[in-house]
């Protein structure tokens, strides 16, 4: 065709004017220029219309409707005129005659006209492509797999098929919008062996074309979240089209695109200050509705503190335009951005509770976790709530859907659990997994602390569930034979219920199928193990050997959440420096590949295991990255924010101690000022105890001074000083402030002056849970950095372990006293 038009443009002209002047009705459709005429035209030829008739007539109403802005479309009135009923029966009647391509475009045009599924006409055409689908071209094939997904047809056998033509034909697909399109289609029915294909697919694609529109760059990156796979090499290659192609993102592929960043929690800096910038500039502009609750759901949690200011404004002025969904939206982006406007609470509440008769069940949930995190006060609006959550529950089967609303009523407050839960409840409890009945647990512990005639009655309604609860956990998880639907389930459980109840059985399962622990999932492996904070050597050694051998595999990143847990939890494996030097050597060349904040939170942990690889760390403090961190410390949530510059003045702190040939100067005097003016000075009742205790053992409680921050910004829970003779030194009698300290040229620290020759500074620690890994006495990498610095910075640590203060042995003041005496003299 391309070749005819090429060197003879008039005959192909003469081709189509021919074909269309041999069928002058179709002839006449063409020429219509809007709806009415064509409805006009149906009106009058409706005994003479052929099957062609109506797909040209169909298809023409929705490109009218797509050639307008999205707030102009009259898609209702199309649906609803007369004469597109006629359509419809009409393409009923002829389904059998129209070809393939005119099929489904048919089904195409008419469900974008928002007919109901289970309507006939699109039941028919369903079922007629499904007939047909070996026949159908790719392109067609394509199309006919998004009208299944607009269906939400996602796992059905029709789905199914369409898969298998598509891996039977993957290499002839070259098309990046074929292909997009129908791996989104797909994506809930393919192995994982064919996922990979895919990818793999998309990869080529992105290396070799020269260009890939947005759209379906977009989509690769959607069908990452389709299978929630982070994969980094795709991920980075989609990531580079969209910065080169930023100037052409409006508000709307911003937020997708940053959505979809979120769900696959891939943070990138340079798109994220693009991002940001694109939607500052845009704001002014943002009068529609739709768009600003676009733009404030996507700038709102990354914007400076005025521009918040400004969007909270804006929302209050243009909240009575928006609709139930966007009033959602910008609800809960006000708790994502820990919203305290009260004028906006106020006014977002009484929207929702306005529209609270137009939320589907799950839109319910999410209304009411948004209004909780608010502080709402308003009892009317979560009486309504409670009542059609309750009412949702009675006639749910779904178990997620069931335990879903079972944790949103636990929130509401007042809410206690009544007859018709517990019955919902018991009935879907054999179906659920374990991260379902972790919810149910949770709330059912919520309500017993809330309703005190049940907190002693074990064998009442509440304990019989949270019973009936733990056995079907407990079976779940001895029955359990596949490692990587464990580690779903697994994902998002955490609280007392599960540590107290399951974490052991869950860890015996975990050994059970270590032999199925793989480079592909050791990641999610690595990952639940560090949440547990359960120091597991045999699962740990596990990932340290896979790791060895299967390093190269691993994204550069990825070997953060490898390292991580063996940090945290202080423990070296057999083959320790092996596994360390192999995750080193892995990044040391690919540092630029890190995410600023990122890199920070590397190198504390391998600080916290005592690694210290030059390159880390002087990539880390120099100004330009320094620069850029601060930059893109300004796009990140603000609790991600305050741990990474936490994290960054503790990496300092380590390096200087440990390291001072690096020559790192200490350059966070400042922030630890601050650290120290929020600290809470109030002692607790143990504390108290302690403190009485060392004054009589000291001869009094000027002997021992009491949450003492060191240099360096330690905070130590007693201090004392003993003389050469371990004679207590009173603090009233010092000359030299305990803050006074000696620094060389390089910033390294040289010690303090003021003691008497041959004295000892001694601090004395306390030493809670947290310190501890979960099952076990074994200190965590935290508490044992701080011994190393503290004696670095001349400190004789003693350590109280709450174990050892809490024992049975150590119940009598006498005890007590006797205790401290062996910890601060004899072991000195």
């Amino acid at each position: 065709m391309l070749h005819l038009r090429r060197f003879n443009p008039f005959a192909l002209r003469h081709c189509c004017c021919r074909t269309w002047s041999s069928d002058p009705l179709l002839c006449q459709l063409n020429n219509c220029t809007n709806e009415d005429e064509v409805f006009d035209l149906v009106g009058k030829n409706k005994t003479k219309l052929s099957e062609n008739h109506v797909g040209s007539a169909v298809q023409l109403l929705w490109q009218f409707q797509k050639k307008k802005p999205e707030l102009l479309r009259n898609t209702d009135y199309v649906k609803n005129h007369s004469q597109f009923l006629i359509l419809r029966i009409l393409a009923e009647n002829k389904i059998a005659y129209m070809d393939n391509e005119t099929l489904v475009d048919m089904l195409y045009s008419i469900l974008r006209f928002r007919v109901e599924a289970h309507d006939s006409l699109v039941q028919e055409l369903v079922m007629e492509g499904w007939r047909r689908l070996d026949g159908l071209s790719l392109p067609a094939l394509s199309k006919f797999a998004l009208c299944l997904q607009d269906q939400q047809i996602y796992n059905s056998p029709l789905t199914g098929h369409v898969a298998d033509i598509v891996s039977r034909n993957l290499d002839s697909i070259q098309d990046t919008r074929i292909l997009s399109v129908l791996m989104i289609s797909i994506s809930s029915v393919i192995s994982q062996n064919f996922r990979d294909q895919l990818i793999q697919k998309a990869e080529f694609a992105l290396e070799t074309m020269e260009f890939v529109p947005m759209n379906h760059v977009r989509r690769f990156v959607q069908f990452l979240r389709n299978v929630k796979l982070p994969h980094r090499p795709l991920l980075y290659k989609c990531n580079k089209v969209f910065i080169q192609n930023a100037n052409y993102l409006d508000v709307e592929h911003l937020a997708i695109i940053l959505g979809l960043y979120q769900s696959l929690q891939f943070n990138n800096t340079e798109f994220r200050l693009i991002a940001k910038q694109r939607l500052t500039e845009m704001m002014d502009d943002c009068n529609n509705p739709l768009i600003f609750t676009r733009l404030f759901a996507s700038l709102g949690p990354m914007a400076a503190p005025e521009v918040r200011e400004q969007l909270m404004e804006t929302a209050l002025l243009m909240s009575d335009e928006l609709d139930h969904l966007q009033v959602l939206a910008v609800a809960e982006t006000m708790q994502e951005m820990d919203c305290r406007n009260s004028l906006l609470i106020q006014k977002i509440a009484a929207l929702l509770h306005k529209y609270l008769h137009k939320y589907k069940p799950i839109e319910l949930a999410r209304v009411t976790q948004s209004l909780v995190a608010l502080r709402c006060p308003n009892p009317d609006l979560y009486s309504k709530l409670q009542k059609l959550l309750v009412g949702s529950l009675q006639i749910n089967v779904i178990p997620a859907d069931v335990s879903m609303l079972t944790r949103v009523l636990s929130m509401l407050p007042l809410f206690f659990m009544d007859d018709v839960v517990v019955a919902r409840i018991n009935a879907i409890l054999p179906q659920c997994n374990l991260s379902d009945l972790s919810s149910f647990a949770a709330a059912v512990i919520k309500w017993v602390r809330r309703d005190q005639s049940c907190q002693q009655s074990p064998s009442g309604p509440y304990g019989q569930l949270l019973q009936k609860i733990n056995d079907c956990a407990f079976q779940r998880l001895q029955k359990a034979n596949n490692l990587d639907l464990l580690l779903e389930e697994l994902k998002y459980i955490s609280g007392e219920w599960f540590e107290e109840m399951l974490l052991e059985e869950t860890m015996r399962t975990l050994q059970r199928l270590m032999d199925q622990v793989t480079w592909t999932n050791m990641l999610e492996f690595s990952s639940f193990i560090i949440k547990t904070n359960y120091l597991c050597t045999p699962l740990l050694d596990k990932i340290a050997a896979i790791s060895i051998e299967h390093i190269d595999r691993i994204y550069n990143s990825g070997t953060y959440s490898l390292l991580l847990p063996f940090a945290v939890l202080n423990y070296d494996p057999p083959q320790g420096e092996k596994f360390f030097e192999a995750c080193i050597g892995h990044f040391n060349s690919r540092l630029d590949c890190f995410e600023p904040h990122l890199l920070v939170l590397l190198g504390f942990a391998l600080a916290l295991a005592e690694y210290f690889p030059e390159t880390v760390i002087k990539a880390i403090f120099n100004v330009e990255f320094l620069a850029k961190l601060d930059t893109q410390l300004g796009t990140l949530p603000d609790a991600l924010n305050r741990r990474v510059r936490l994290r960054l003045m503790e990496l300092n702190r380590a390096v200087c101690l440990e390291c001072p040939e690096l020559q790192i100067p200490w350059f966070h005097e400042h922030y630890s000022q601050q650290l120290q003016k929020k600290s809470n000075g109030n002692l607790s009742a143990l504390q108290q105890q302690i403190h009485r205790l060392l004054g009589v053992i000291l001869g009094g409680s000027h002997f021992a001074k009491v949450s003492v921050f060191t240099p360096y910004c330690y905070g130590i829970d007693f201090e004392c000083i003993l003389d050469k003779n371990k004679k207590p030194l009173p603090y009233m009698d010092q000359h030299a402030d305990l803050e006074t300290v000696h620094w060389g040229q390089v910033g390294q620290f040289l010690g303090r002056r003021g003691l008497p020759p041959g004295a000892q500074r001694i601090a004395i620690e306390f030493l809670d849970s947290k310190a501890f890994c979960k099952n076990s006495n074994h200190q965590k990498g935290e508490t044992a950095m701080k011994k190393r610095h503290l004696e670095i910075l001349g400190y004789q640590v003693v350590q109280i372990p709450h174990f050892e203060w809490n024992s049975m042995e150590l119940s009598s003041k006498d005890a007590w006293m006797e205790y401290l005496k062996i910890k601060i003299f004899e072991k000195l």
